[in-house]
């Protein structure tokens, strides 16, 4: 699970949303310091940035899926 912090959506959570699909293809995202707004578009956004696709969002958790098209391996 990752985390968005105090400080919003930021280039580096962005990369580690990116490196834990790689991972694991179906990851959730809390965002607990973000309202309403805020999170709908964070969710959006994390969506166009890291090419995934958006699963679900419950409250302040999203959920996020992107296939890995070489199968799953551990990033670098």
């Amino acid at each position: 699970m990752v985390i968005v912090g105090g400080k919003g959506l930021t280039d580096e959570v962005v990369s580690e949303v990116d490196r834990a699909l790689v991972a694991h293809e179906l990851i959730k995202v809390r965002a607990p310091g973000l309202d309403r707004h805020e999170r709908e578009a964070a969710f959006k956004t994390l969506c166009e940035r890291t090419g995934a696709a958006a699963v679900q969002s419950i409250g302040k958790v999203f959920v996020l899926y992107r296939k890995n098209p070489e199968g799953r391996k551990k990033p670098e």
